[in-house]
């Protein structure tokens, strides 16, 4: 029985795959306590497992993202380096306190963190003797520097041989330097203020500095990089824990039909805009011989703006373990929690993303042959009716979709990340004895 902290923001991206890990390890016998917002309580009391609160002001919840002055206003790289800074960076010190009274009054054997949860950082730049193993969990993809791959956030494609890797190392310096080096530079401000060590390596890559970083996916979902880490580990899909309340809409019959099934999301965090997929992918389709099911991740649904045609439905929330089973493809705007719980389900794609992590997303759902990305986050209809059109009528994209899904299969995550719990506890203790 092994006593393990787990920190995590708790937008829904981010604590939904570590609640799941929390739950296999109380089944198993650990102790867990999490760390993350009071909206999670009753949650992780259900799961056996001890909550402990994470302050409003050093956390990211899915609403708060919405309210932030000036964010709206922002697109592309000016947004995605205010994201990081605002929503990441600047809630390091009060991560790090409540970290510190926690490691003052418990004895951890070890702890997993959310990639996004910074204020481990100025832990493992420091002193690492009395530090109980580190392990990062990524809710993205894996975006580190390589020489195999371009700089994280472009959806780059990767590209190997010499001019490949000049590629590559140029755009990389030009990222890490320039596109996104005020995220880094902020970075390395607030740990000066903390008296912490600087970051030795790039601020999107600071989750390698522990002891395990693990990758919640199969290496056929990712870019193969002949420099990987030793410290790296795919372990396969974290499912969501089961849905068990919910109420089939009367509608719910009409999905055993014979007209193909498409599902499309914006998520919970970039659905500010309706307008942006959700919208037109029911304007593409409302002349279509298929049903279409609209989930609009908590917004009220009187929020969309066009009138709904005889074959759409729309709710607020259906869980993906209930829908998947019955869609043909799922229009996306490239959560990447939600395509891998389409891929696992052997569900193709048409992805439409361009904020946050979301064209890395896409450019694999493209690379992996599992679904079309759009390479934008504000398709037309015409581009949308024809790219669900070619998805559901070309059988490539569901074998390719299928092909993952056996590899999904194949893996256990939770499963695998208490196996990695017990390799770093392992070898922790036999340091301790040398």
């Amino acid at each position: 029985m092994a006593e393990i902290l787990i920190a995590g923001l708790s937008a829904a991206g981010h604590i939904t795959p570590l609640l799941a890990v929390a739950g296999g390890l109380v089944h198993r016998g650990d102790r867990v306590t999490v760390l993350t917002s009071v909206q999670h309580q009753a949650k992780i009391s259900a799961l056996g497992a001890r909550f402990h609160p994470l302050p409003a002001d050093a956390d990211v919840t899915d609403g708060r993202v919405h309210e932030i002055p000036g964010r709206a206003e922002l697109t592309g790289l000016r947004r995605l380096n205010f994201d990081i800074t605002e929503l990441f960076i600047e809630p390091m010190p009060r991560q790090a306190a409540v970290l510190t009274e926690l490691f003052a009054h418990n004895r951890f054997d070890a702890v997993i963190v959310d990639s996004a949860f910074f204020g481990i950082l100025p832990f493992l730049l420091g002193s690492r003797a009395a530090l109980p193993p580190v392990l990062t969990f990524t809710p993205m993809p894996l975006m580190i520097a390589s020489r195999d791959t371009g700089p994280a956030g472009l959806g780059l494609l990767p590209a190997t041989g010499s001019l490949g890797r000049l590629r590559n190392r140029t755009l990389t310096a030009l990222s890490h330097n320039v596109l996104l080096g005020p995220s880094h530079r902020a970075a390395n401000r607030r740990l000066d203020t903390m008296n912490a060590p600087r970051l030795p390596l790039f601020i999107l890559d600071a989750g390698l500095l522990a002891d395990r970083y693990i990758v919640p996916t199969v290496p056929a979902f990712d870019y193969p990089r002949s420099d990987l880490p030793a410290n790296v580990r795919y372990v396969g899909a974290v499912q969501p824990l089961p849905a068990r309340t919910f109420r089939r809409p009367s509608w719910w019959g009409e999905l055993d039909g014979t007209r193909p099934v498409v599902h499309v999301t914006q998520g919970t965090v970039d659905n500010a805009d309706l307008g942006r997929l959700l919208e037109p992918t029911i304007d593409a389709l409302g002349g279509e011989d298929v049903i279409v099911v609209a989930t609009t991740g908590g917004r009220d649904v009187t929020d969309l703006k066009v009138a709904l045609p005889p074959n759409t439905y729309v709710s607020e929330f259906i869980p993906h373990d209930v829908l998947l089973p019955k869609v043909d493809v799922m229009v996306s705007n490239g959560g990447y929690g939600a395509v891998q719980r389409a891929l696992c389900a052997g569900v193709p794609l048409v992805v439409a993303g361009d904020t946050e992590d979301k064209p890395e997303v896409a450019a694999r759902v493209g690379w992996s042959g599992a679904g079309i990305n759009m390479r934008t986050g504000a398709p037309t209809p015409r581009a949308l009716r024809a790219a669900i059109r070619a998805v559901l009528h070309h059988p490539h994209y569901r074998n390719c979709a299928r092909t993952l899904q056996t590899a999904f299969a194949q893996r256990d995550g939770v499963a695998e990340i208490a196996l990695l719990l017990d390799e770093v506890i392992a070898e922790r203790r036999t340091r301790v004895k040398l």
